[in-house]
């Protein structure tokens, strides 16, 4: 599996070699064995809310926007972009009392999940997606980082 990191923001220092990483254990913890390539772009507020409202019809910016891009015929790869906002990344270590960088690598998480089919539309796939996250957030930089 490839895995390319974009950063096209400036407000936190990104760790290509620790993203890369991440992406990979937790495909590794999940049994997965496909080939393909994700792409994981940092972006700032701005940015995110373009493509929130031009694929999802939701203008306000959001942590993380997951795109399978994988053809049906396909099964056996991954295509896939997870976009990320730093700028939610920072907002919300203030409002959780974590670190920005724990909250960029837990929308790395939650990205991933979304491409393996993870989803949190209802409360009960929610729940589901949340229990996933907790336990995959032991392979995260800790809540106390910068």
């Amino acid at each position: 599996m490839k895995v390319a990191i974009k950063n096209l923001q400036k407000r936190i220092p990104i760790n290509p070699k620790r993203i890369i990483k991440t992406v990979l254990k937790i495909l590794s913890i999940e049994g997965i064995r496909k080939s393909g390539e994700i792409t994981v772009c940092f972006v700032n507020d701005r940015r995110i809310k373009e493509l929130n409202l031009k694929y999802l019809g939701k203008n306000n910016p959001t942590d993380v926007i997951a795109f399978d891009v994988a053809e049906p015929k396909c099964p056996d790869k991954i295509f896939a972009d997870i976009v990320i906002s730093t700028d939610r990344a920072i907002s919300n270590a203030k409002i959780f009392k974590t670190s920005p960088l724990y909250e960029l690598y837990m929308y790395v998480v939650h990205g991933v999940l979304h491409i393996l089919g993870y989803d949190d539309k209802t409360k009960k796939d929610k729940l589901l997606m949340r229990r996933r996250e907790a336990e995959l957030a032991k392979i995260c930089p800790g809540k106390g980082m910068v």
